[in-house]
């Protein structure tokens, strides 16, 4: 049996505070139905959406719509082609139309290319289409003129630094099984399947085309990635009013930290699930659950006060200390044995360096941030490295954004859990009175992800099809939309491509009296694509970002790519774009505006 002592109120609320943040049992109160199968391409993401409409928003929202009244609703048409690209030259149309209808084609542009052009020629044609199109220039010097001509027609940027490995898969799958598994873990059994290195997914690019991927070498190149994703920072801050900087966790150390992280958090929502099963509270939504710990002293007993522990194993000024010993802190509730265990048997001196200096740099790159008035994008990853990379974040928020949305979090609705995460930490930021920020975007893994499960032998994370995918997105955009109208306290990016859930959205901010210029609501699309999404939103006045990639020509081509690759499907499903190129193209030739120049 266990046992826990008696304690202070105040740890008690403290550990009633930790055990919503740690447990993600919410259950589902409403169904929404989806009003379209329009395919889409989220950014950073691949999926499909849907715009299912919310069938019981909060009141308070609502009565805000109704005191706005229909004369003050601000609309967009997506359809005006003069307003969409009157950022553009014609040959910039142009080269729209070629870019987009060799990304629709079913052979590897970049291969054939290569082979046919030698690579000097070929690098010039990438200049002149791929490159041209999707990626900002070589540097943060080089990219300033296209970030103030997209500001100036009301579009900001997200900067991401797109430099990425070209090795084989032979040799990423090393690097992975290298950084991935250590000292201490060859000598572990009990580690679960999902958390445990395997080579034969080792190369995390595999079937993966809308986010780049990080390899850990060495300490000395997760420092360059930091210096990089400074300067990124900086150039945001100086670029732009308001800027967004993107970075990955991945880039910043060695993923072995991420994955034993991971598999810590979740066997400790799962025995805080457990202890509220034995007070009959297992059916509860999570955040209503409240553990009454004197009920618990009959039936429980740890060596130490677990609940202390648990509280502040994970407070942020304490993991970056380098007073405080990491391995210490990836201990296990044993419910059998009435104990706590280390996940790991041992680490090494070098380990345990290499942990902290990951933590300490994502640190770095927060405050330098803050700093720089630039808000700091944390990208989702792979669903084993994806509970240590939210927690970090949620931990960063807690820190510094008490006064303002600094950091961003970001949830991959294609998720089973999606919906209990943003509900789960829309709750803590409102009870600790921190700024929720948040992208939301469909998911980017999917493929990767379910052959994963499948081929190891775990539960498929991924929502069962496309349609439950979109009802999932949209029902995490509602409640974050409520949440806003509530209190004006959370700030979400609706960063799809989707033009029926861009309108879901404005539709959702009129009828919650949620105005553009409050900056509380956000839209985001790729560089190069949907433009006729993108500007029209911000000339209307609406927060709109543009992700913008940048980076060496010949260092980006492993992202130009896989970028062609997701555009091919892209594309296909997808007329309308090119349509309106083609239509805003024969409306210039016939008014005699064909040398249409862009003034700013």
């Amino acid at each position: 049996m266990f046992h826990v002592r008696t304690v202070s109120a105040l740890t008690r609320a403290r550990a009633d505070i930790h055990f919503k943040r740690l447990t993600s049992t919410r259950r589902l109160r409403s169904t929404v139905t989806s009003t379209s199968t329009e395919q889409e391409d989220d950014v950073k993401t691949g999926g499909g959406g849907g715009a299912p409409r919310s069938e019981c928003p909060r009141q308070s929202g609502g009565s805000r719509g109704g005191e706005r009244g229909a004369a003050n609703e601000i609309s967009v048409d997506f359809d005006q082609t003069q307003e969409a690209y009157k950022s553009k030259d014609s040959l910039e149309l142009l080269r729209s139309l070629v870019v987009f209808k060799l990304c629709s084609y079913d052979f590897l542009i970049m291969d054939l290319g290569k082979k046919i052009m030698g690579q000097k020629g070929f690098d010039q044609f990438m200049k002149m289409t791929f490159y041209g199109q999707f990626v900002a220039g070589e540097d943060h010097r080089a990219i300033k003129p296209l970030i103030q001509k997209n500001q100036a027609f009301g579009v900001g940027s997200v900067l991401d630094y797109s430099v990425e490995e070209d090795i084989s898969q032979e040799e990423a799958e090393q690097k992975e099984m290298d950084s991935c598994v250590s000292a201490a873990e060859k000598e572990t059994i009990g580690k679960e399947k999902k958390y445990k290195a395997h080579k034969q997914f080792g190369d995390r690019r595999g079937k993966v085309t809308g986010a780049r991927t990080y390899f850990y070498a060495d300490e000395a190149k997760c420092d360059q990635h930091m210096e990089t994703f400074i300067k990124c920072i900086k150039a945001s801050g100086g670029g732009s009013m308001d800027g967004f900087s993107a970075i990955k966790m991945t880039a910043l150390g060695r993923p072995q930290f991420l994955l034993q992280f991971s598999e810590v958090l979740v066997k400790w929502r799962r025995f805080f699930i457990f202890l509220a099963s034995q007070q009959g509270k297992d059916g509860m939504e999570a955040l209503e659950q409240r553990l009454e710990l004197t009920q618990l002293q009959v039936m429980f007993f740890f060596s130490s006060s677990i609940f202390v522990l648990c509280i502040d194993m994970l407070d942020w000024n304490s993991l970056i200390d380098d007073r405080t010993k990491i391995s210490d802190l990836l201990v296990v509730p044993n419910v059998e044995l009435g104990e706590l265990e280390p996940l790991l048997e041992k680490f090494t001196v070098e380990e345990e360096k290499q942990m902290k200096r990951m933590l300490q740099r994502i640190d770095v790159l927060a405050k330098h941030a803050l700093e720089n008035g630039v808000r700091l994008m944390v990208d989702a990853e792979q669903t084993y490295f994806q509970p240590a990379i939210s927690r970090l974040t949620l931990e960063m928020q807690r820190i510094y954004n008490r006064e303002k949305p600094v950091i961003f979090n970001t949830y991959q609705c294609y998720l089973k859990e999606a919906y209990d995460n943003v509900t789960m930490d829309v709750e803590l930021s409102r009870r600790e009175g921190w700024h929720f920020a948040a992208k939301l975007v469909r998911g980017a893994y999917m493929y990767q992800e379910r052959e994963r499960a499948q081929e190891i032998g775990y539960e498929d994370p991924i929502n069962p099809d496309y349609e439950s995918t979109n009802r999932m997105y949209h029902r995490c955009l509602d409640y974050v939309l409520d949440e806003i109208a509530l209190n004006r306290n959370a700030n979400v990016m609706v960063a799809s491509h989707n033009e029926v859930t861009v309108k879901h959205t404005l539709m959702r901010m009129n009828e919650l009296g949620l105005f553009p210029t409050e900056n509380k609501v956000y839209f985001g699309q790729l560089l190069g694509m949907c433009d006729q999404i993108s500007f029209p939103l911000g000339q209307a006045g609406f927060p709109v970002y543009k992700y913008v990639p940048y980076g060496p020509v010949n260092e980006v081509m492993p992202y130009l790519s896989r970028r062609a690759q997701e555009n091919r499907g892209f594309m296909k499903g997808a007329q309308k774009e090119r349509e309106l190129l083609w239509k805003e193209l024969k409306r210039r030739l016939s008014s005699g505006e064909l040398l249409y120049r862009p003034v700013y």
